[in-house]
Protein backbone atom coordinates (compact mmCIF):
# COMPACT_ATOMS: atom_id res chain seq x y z
CA UNK A 1 0.00 0.00 0.00
CA UNK A 2 3.02 2.38 1.32
CA UNK A 3 4.01 1.38 -2.12
CA UNK A 4 1.34 2.18 -4.26
CA UNK A 5 1.17 5.41 -2.92
CA UNK A 6 4.86 6.83 -3.24
CA UNK A 7 4.32 5.31 -6.89
CA UNK A 8 1.50 7.80 -7.73
CA UNK A 9 3.03 10.58 -6.04
CA UNK A 10 6.20 9.99 -8.37
CA UNK A 11 3.84 9.97 -11.45
CA UNK A 12 1.98 12.76 -10.00
CA UNK A 13 5.21 15.02 -9.61
CA UNK A 14 6.96 13.75 -13.58
CA UNK A 15 3.66 15.17 -14.56
CA UNK A 16 3.50 18.22 -13.40
CA UNK A 17 7.26 18.80 -13.89
CA UNK A 18 6.31 17.93 -17.66
CA UNK A 19 3.32 20.28 -18.01
CA UNK A 20 5.33 22.93 -16.72
CA UNK A 21 8.21 22.43 -19.32
CA UNK A 22 5.99 22.02 -21.87
CA UNK A 23 4.41 25.70 -21.21
CA UNK A 24 7.62 27.50 -21.73
CA UNK A 25 7.76 29.46 -25.18
CA UNK A 26 10.78 30.63 -27.09
CA UNK A 27 11.29 34.28 -27.56
CA UNK A 28 10.09 35.36 -30.69
CA UNK A 29 12.23 37.30 -33.19
CA UNK A 30 10.60 40.87 -33.31
CA UNK A 31 9.14 42.60 -37.08
CA UNK A 32 9.91 46.42 -35.88
CA UNK A 33 7.69 49.22 -37.17
CA UNK A 34 9.88 51.92 -39.16
CA UNK A 35 11.04 54.44 -37.25
CA UNK A 36 11.66 52.22 -34.01
CA UNK A 37 14.65 50.38 -32.56
CA UNK A 38 14.97 46.65 -30.62
CA UNK A 39 15.83 47.57 -27.18
CA UNK A 40 19.32 44.90 -25.90
CA UNK A 41 17.79 41.79 -24.76
CA UNK A 42 17.93 41.77 -20.67
CA UNK A 43 19.40 45.25 -20.41
CA UNK A 44 15.75 47.04 -20.07
CA UNK A 45 14.51 47.60 -16.27
CA UNK A 46 11.51 45.78 -15.22
CA UNK A 47 8.59 46.73 -16.99
CA UNK A 48 10.64 49.02 -18.98
CA UNK A 49 9.58 49.32 -22.91
CA UNK A 50 10.93 46.74 -25.32
CA UNK A 51 10.76 48.93 -28.53
CA UNK A 52 12.38 52.81 -28.44
CA UNK A 53 10.77 55.42 -30.69
CA UNK A 54 12.84 57.65 -32.94
CA UNK A 55 12.55 61.14 -32.33
CA UNK A 56 9.59 62.83 -34.77
CA UNK A 57 11.09 65.09 -37.14
CA UNK A 58 8.33 67.68 -38.33
CA UNK A 59 8.63 68.21 -41.79
CA UNK A 60 6.50 71.05 -44.53
CA UNK A 61 3.34 69.74 -44.93
CA UNK A 62 2.66 68.06 -48.28
CA UNK A 63 6.03 66.55 -48.42
CA UNK A 64 5.37 63.54 -49.21
CA UNK A 65 8.62 61.59 -47.78
CA UNK A 66 9.09 59.20 -44.89
CA UNK A 67 10.05 61.54 -41.75
CA UNK A 68 13.51 60.41 -40.99
CA UNK A 69 14.35 59.14 -44.99
CA UNK A 70 16.95 56.52 -43.75
CA UNK A 71 16.72 57.52 -40.27
CA UNK A 72 18.09 61.63 -41.26
CA UNK A 73 21.76 59.88 -42.17
CA UNK A 74 23.00 60.74 -45.60
CA UNK A 75 22.67 57.50 -47.54
CA UNK A 76 26.60 58.55 -49.03
CA UNK A 77 29.21 56.91 -46.71
CA UNK A 78 32.02 59.44 -48.40
CA UNK A 79 33.91 60.87 -45.81
CA UNK A 80 34.02 64.83 -46.38
CA UNK A 81 36.12 66.18 -42.95
CA UNK A 82 38.21 67.20 -45.50
CA UNK A 83 36.49 69.24 -47.57
CA UNK A 84 36.55 72.79 -48.23
CA UNK A 85 33.96 74.55 -46.60
CA UNK A 86 31.94 77.77 -48.08
CA UNK A 87 29.72 79.50 -46.03
CA UNK A 88 29.54 82.26 -48.48
CA UNK A 89 27.16 81.37 -50.95
CA UNK A 90 23.91 80.73 -49.28
CA UNK A 91 24.64 83.24 -46.35
CA UNK A 92 21.66 85.16 -47.10
CA UNK A 93 19.47 81.66 -47.03
CA UNK A 94 19.41 80.85 -43.66
CA UNK A 95 16.49 79.43 -42.32
CA UNK A 96 14.54 80.36 -39.27
CA UNK A 97 12.33 78.16 -36.83
CA UNK A 98 9.52 79.33 -34.14
CA UNK A 99 10.79 78.64 -30.37
CA UNK A 100 11.07 74.90 -30.07
CA UNK A 101 9.74 73.97 -33.57
CA UNK A 102 11.65 72.59 -36.50
CA UNK A 103 8.88 72.63 -39.07
CA UNK A 104 9.65 74.98 -41.44
CA UNK A 105 8.10 78.12 -41.20
CA UNK A 106 6.22 79.38 -44.79
CA UNK A 107 8.03 82.72 -45.07
CA UNK A 108 11.62 80.17 -44.77
CA UNK A 109 9.88 78.23 -48.03
CA UNK A 110 11.70 80.81 -50.75
CA UNK A 111 15.17 80.40 -49.44
CA UNK A 112 15.48 77.03 -49.48
CA UNK A 113 13.95 76.95 -53.03
CA UNK A 114 16.37 79.30 -54.10
CA UNK A 115 18.77 76.86 -52.50
CA UNK A 116 17.97 73.58 -54.09
CA UNK A 117 17.93 75.56 -57.49
CA UNK A 118 21.26 76.91 -57.26
CA UNK A 119 23.01 73.76 -55.93
CA UNK A 120 21.45 71.89 -58.43
CA UNK A 121 24.00 73.57 -60.88
CA UNK A 122 27.01 73.33 -58.85
CA UNK A 123 28.35 69.39 -60.25
CA UNK A 124 30.73 67.76 -57.58
CA UNK A 125 29.75 69.62 -53.94
CA UNK A 126 27.86 68.49 -51.18
CA UNK A 127 25.90 70.54 -48.94
CA UNK A 128 26.23 70.26 -44.97
CA UNK A 129 22.91 71.71 -43.00
CA UNK A 130 23.71 72.77 -39.79
CA UNK A 131 21.18 73.55 -37.00
CA UNK A 132 21.38 75.74 -34.17
CA UNK A 133 19.21 76.39 -31.24
CA UNK A 134 18.26 79.48 -28.87
CA UNK A 135 20.20 78.46 -25.25
CA UNK A 136 17.09 77.72 -23.21
CA UNK A 137 16.38 74.06 -22.61
CA UNK A 138 18.99 71.85 -21.98
CA UNK A 139 21.97 71.13 -23.66
CA UNK A 140 20.75 67.54 -24.51
CA UNK A 141 17.50 68.32 -25.77
CA UNK A 142 18.75 71.78 -28.06
CA UNK A 143 20.85 69.22 -29.53
CA UNK A 144 18.44 67.26 -30.61
CA UNK A 145 16.07 69.80 -31.38
CA UNK A 146 18.66 71.24 -33.80
CA UNK A 147 19.19 68.09 -35.47
CA UNK A 148 15.50 67.69 -36.33
CA UNK A 149 15.63 71.32 -37.88
CA UNK A 150 18.39 70.19 -40.09
CA UNK A 151 16.81 67.12 -41.63
CA UNK A 152 13.71 69.16 -41.58
CA UNK A 153 15.40 71.45 -44.18
CA UNK A 154 16.99 68.69 -45.47
CA UNK A 155 13.76 66.91 -46.07
CA UNK A 156 12.73 69.81 -47.98
CA UNK A 157 15.71 69.83 -50.30
CA UNK A 158 15.20 66.42 -51.09
CA UNK A 159 11.06 67.39 -52.53
CA UNK A 160 12.54 69.75 -54.79
CA UNK A 161 15.02 67.60 -56.32
CA UNK A 162 18.32 67.58 -54.67
CA UNK A 163 20.04 64.81 -54.32
CA UNK A 164 20.29 62.77 -50.59
CA UNK A 165 23.44 61.81 -51.23
CA UNK A 166 24.71 64.89 -51.61
CA UNK A 167 23.23 66.28 -48.32
CA UNK A 168 24.73 65.79 -44.91
CA UNK A 169 23.35 67.27 -41.29
CA UNK A 170 25.11 68.14 -38.29
CA UNK A 171 23.29 70.01 -34.86
CA UNK A 172 25.40 72.29 -32.87
CA UNK A 173 22.62 72.63 -30.06
CA UNK A 174 22.68 75.78 -28.18
CA UNK A 175 27.17 75.72 -28.70
CA UNK A 176 27.20 78.72 -31.96
CA UNK A 177 24.89 81.30 -31.24
CA UNK A 178 25.35 84.37 -33.51
CA UNK A 179 24.12 86.70 -30.94
CA UNK A 180 25.06 85.74 -27.21
CA UNK A 181 22.26 88.31 -25.88
CA UNK A 182 19.64 86.84 -23.72
CA UNK A 183 16.69 88.20 -25.07
CA UNK A 184 13.82 87.68 -27.85
CA UNK A 185 15.96 89.57 -30.21
CA UNK A 186 19.04 87.15 -30.22
CA UNK A 187 16.72 84.27 -29.53
CA UNK A 188 14.55 84.45 -32.95
CA UNK A 189 18.20 84.28 -34.58
CA UNK A 190 19.81 81.77 -32.98
CA UNK A 191 17.38 79.26 -34.08
CA UNK A 192 18.37 78.54 -37.20
CA UNK A 193 19.83 76.60 -40.39
CA UNK A 194 22.69 77.87 -41.68
CA UNK A 195 24.17 75.87 -45.17
CA UNK A 196 27.38 75.00 -46.01
CA UNK A 197 28.50 74.08 -49.47
CA UNK A 198 31.81 71.63 -49.77
CA UNK A 199 33.88 71.12 -52.60
CA UNK A 200 36.46 68.09 -52.71
CA UNK A 201 39.91 68.99 -52.01
CA UNK A 202 41.89 70.54 -54.79
CA UNK A 203 38.53 71.04 -56.98
CA UNK A 204 38.27 74.59 -58.92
Amino acid sequence: MKLKATLNLLIITLLLVGGATGCKKKLQRTTLLPGHVAAPVGDASPGGPILGELPPVDLAEGSGLDALNNGGIPLSNEDRSLWIEDRQTFAGETVYFDFDKSNVRPSEVAKIENVAALFKTLSGKALRIEGHCDERGTEEYNRALGERRALSVREYLITLGVNANDIETVSYGEDRPVDPSSNEQAWAANRRGEFVVLSPPGAN
